[in-house]
């Protein structure tokens, strides 16, 4: 027997890669909607060999559903999530509204899946940021070994963690470089973003850090480990997806490089491509599609008694979104609403 499950949003980037891998990973669905506003209704997108037609978001009824899946935004998540979850379908979101909620899990399978049970506190399951959810499958296998201190990472995230309007921007600059009169303004980006790079996602904070800067510190220590120091630097980069990203490790303890290298084989959700010859690592076009967080280009830094540099790289789509999001929904029906 399988779940009646709601994909919000399923007209976005994020929703239609949610339906493409409920769809690919076989999600055990005996009935499956699509939600989108009122101004997409009756869109058609596709959930396997079938195609659907999205209904209106705001007049759905949420009783009788298991779970839904949320790709809406804070705003419309502020809205719809509280009334799916006192419906009774558990709502899995990838907004950062609920993420720093000590009442709602935040998860990344492979990392803190244990945390699914706390769902019943309010019926909602955070998904975590795009750029989080990728370092933290990396660091979870090293600190269970020899307990992280301290981690320093620089981000080079795509623009499809912008939403289309970053694709879009990021296209029409450059063909706007090449064809007289196509030329395009910064728009979604702060500066021009072809052929450049931006160190600034998210609004900026007090403390001169950014918003995004701050989720990944604050999201780190939520699903990883509170003890962990971390600082970041984000920086968008004129790529259309995957997020890559240079994280320097601090231990506790001494970790070989060739210990580090192994442990990271063997763990879940992880693979190392790691050769030191020319193309021996893996950078976002080939992570594109792929469910795995790559990792590459592990070495000891001799600055410090125990640390390690690694560089991780993945689709920000997938494993940043909706690949979290869908193996949350595995965890939460295996785990917790078992049918049957």
């Amino acid at each position: 027997m399988g779940y009646r499950v709601v994909v919000a949003g399923a007209t976005g980037n994020v929703g239609r890669e949610m339906l493409n891998i409920l769809a690919e990973r076989q999600f055990p669905v005996d009935e499956i909607v699509a939600l989108a506003s009122r101004r997409s209704q009756g869109t058609e997108i596709s959930f396997g060999d079938k195609t659907l037609k999205t209904k209106d978001l705001d007049t759905f009824d949420f009783s009788g559903w298991d779970m839904a899946l949320f790709a809406i935004g804070s705003d419309a998540t502020k809205i719809y999530a509280p009334r799916a979850a006192k419906a009774g379908c558990v709502v899995i979101d990838n907004s950062s509204l609920y993420r720093y909620d000590p009442d709602v899990p935040l998860i990344v399978p492979e990392v803190n899946a244990e945390a699914i049970h706390l769902y019943s506190r309010k019926n909602i399951i955070a998904n975590p940021n795009c750029s989080t959810a990728q370092m933290v499958v990396a660091l979870k296998p090293l600190h269970d070994r020899a307990r992280i201190k301290r981690v320093v990472v620089s981000t080079y995230q795509s623009v499809s963690g912008a939403g289309k309007e970053g694709i879009d921007e990021l296209w029409d600059q450059t063909k706007g470089m090449y064809v007289p009169g196509q030329e395009r303004a910064a728009a979604k980006f702060t500066k021009q973003i072809a052929f450049n790079v931006i160190p600034h996602i998210d609004v900026f904070l007090d403390s001169g850090e950014t918003k995004e800067e701050w989720k990944m510190v604050a999201e780190t220590k939520k699903i990883v480990d509170s003890s962990i120091r971390v600082t970041a630097t984000c920086v968008r980069v004129p790529v259309f997806v995957g997020h890559s990203e240079a994280v320097n490790i601090e231990f506790e303890e001494f970790l070989d490089e060739d210990e580090a290298r192994d442990i990271l084989r063997t763990a879940p959700g992880v693979l190392v491509v790691d050769k030191r010859e020319d193309g021996g690592y893996v950078t976002p076009v080939e992570c594109v599609g792929d469910f795995a967080t790559f990792v590459s280009r592990i070495r000891q830094d001799s600055t410090i008694d125990n640390g390690l540099n690694i560089w991780v790289v993945s689709d920000n789509l997938r494993k940043g979104a909706a690949l979290n999001a869908v193996q949350i929904a595995e965890v939460l029906g295996r785990e917790c609403l078992k049918k049957g």
